[in-house]
């Protein structure tokens, strides 16, 4: 009986520690200005990743993923957050710096100054989040900040991103099935007036990440390719499909201009050269479309960075 008890009691512990990680909340703060990076502790985990028998033949078949335990951002990267990169505004505050990763500032590529205004007339204020970055841009902010605090920041990968999007749910959104939902959690074609909006202003899932669904697209790490489900083993592991090219990467999430179907945790997009249709440049930037406002970002800290000579795969260049 004591010993039935016993497996009893390590049975509903596990039930109790499943979900929760070693890693805790914190929040960074940016010297020299009132801005702050708030981090989510994401536990490791396994789920199914992909979408269902009615889903898009890109998110077939859905299959077992296992991931390791990793921090995201709160919030979408603002322009304010941006800026700091952009403008190299705070290289002379020091942050309280570790020794995860050692990255010398001055190897960080600068992105050019925008030549006209990227966030096509929806404004670049407090809280808006950016748009209008190519995915190079994304991936230099995450280096700059790996370089200026030593801890590993950069994209999500596609299964990192739908992983704490789902928060533990299963079903199309992680608040369920009924699309009708959607106004409570995100801006999207149904209630955004055609624009992104300040970062925050809806409702969280229930891992405390705002903003996963609309508003403004984000960037992950992975080449797009509707077939890599398709050559997933039965648990794949930290997967990650490292881009050989510029086109196409994966995008997650939607934008205030999609639908309900394409907010989905599932749903899978990409990047095309139609998003710099309009700039006049040749050769075109590499650091900014022109027409893409509705795609930002927001990044993540791997606790376990790579190798030095993986970091490539990770920021771009």
């Amino acid at each position: 009986m004591k010993k039935y008890c016993f497996f009893t009691f390590c049975f509903f512990l596990s039930i109790i520690l499943y979900g929760q990680s070693k890693l805790q909340d914190y929040t960074l703060d940016f010297p020299g200005t009132s801005l702050k990076l708030e981090m989510i502790a994401i536990p490791a985990g396994t789920f199914v990743m992909g979408g269902n028998t009615q889903s898009p033949e890109e998110e077939k078949p859905p299959h077992k993923v296992a991931l390791d335990e990793f921090w995201m951002a709160k919030y979408e990267t603002t322009w304010d957050l941006y800026n700091l990169y952009l403008e190299r505004s705070i290289e002379d505050q020091e942050f309280q710096k570790s020794d995860i990763i050692k990255v010398d500032i001055d190897a960080v590529s600068g992105a050019t100054i925008p030549y006209v205004d990227m966030s096509l007339g929806m404004g670049k204020g407090k809280d808006l989040p950016v748009g209008n970055v190519t995915y190079l841009a994304a991936s230099q902010f995450c280096k700059w900040l790996s370089a200026k605090t030593g801890d590993f920041y950069r994209l999500p990968t596609e299964a990192e991103w739908e992983y704490a999007a789902r928060a533990g749910s299963n079903s199309s959104y992680f608040f369920g099935e009924d699309p009708k939902a959607l106004a409570n959690f995100a801006w999207y074609a149904a209630n955004s007036d055609a624009s992104y909006h300040k970062v925050g202003e809806k409702q969280p899932n229930s891992w405390g990440l705002y903003d996963v669904y609309g508003n403004v697209a984000e960037w992950t790490l992975d080449a797009y390719d509707p077939k890599y489900y398709k050559s997933a083993d039965k648990i794949s592991k930290n997967p990650f499909n490292v881009p050989t090219s510029v086109y196409p990467n994966s995008v997650r999430g939607g934008s205030y201009k999609d639908d309900a179907f394409k907010l989905r945790s599932s749903a899978r997009f990409f990047s095309s050269k139609e998003w710099k249709r309009r700039d006049p440049q040749f050769p075109k930037s590499k650091w900014w479309n022109t027409d893409a406002p509705f795609v930002g970002f927001r990044i993540v800290r791997d606790p376990n960075p790579p190798s030095v000579q993986e970091l490539k795969k990770y920021w771009g260049e």
